[in-house]
């Protein structure tokens, strides 16, 4: 299973960095700054999250079995 990093450092993963904001979320955030959504362990299971500016919310994407995954869907939704 999957666990955070100490909230300090920082995750580079698929050109997103990956920032701890809690035991089992992740905030991603690109190459430029922008955050892009969360990942969040759910037992087994990791939750991907687009933010929508429009919205001023996360929205959910769906389930993964693996972060690469997760991660992927964030990159492929935008």
């Amino acid at each position: 299973m999957i666990r955070s990093p100490a909230p300090a450092l920082p995750v580079r993963f698929r050109g997103y960095e990956l920032r701890a904001v809690g035991l089992d979320l992740w905030r991603v955030v690109d190459a430029q700054g922008r955050v892009i959504g969360h990942v969040a362990m759910r037992g087994d299971r990791v939750e991907a999250r687009r933010f929508h500016p429009t919205r001023g919310a996360f929205l959910p994407l769906g389930d993964f079995c693996r972060l690469e995954d997760a991660v992927a869907a964030l990159h492929h939704s935008r």
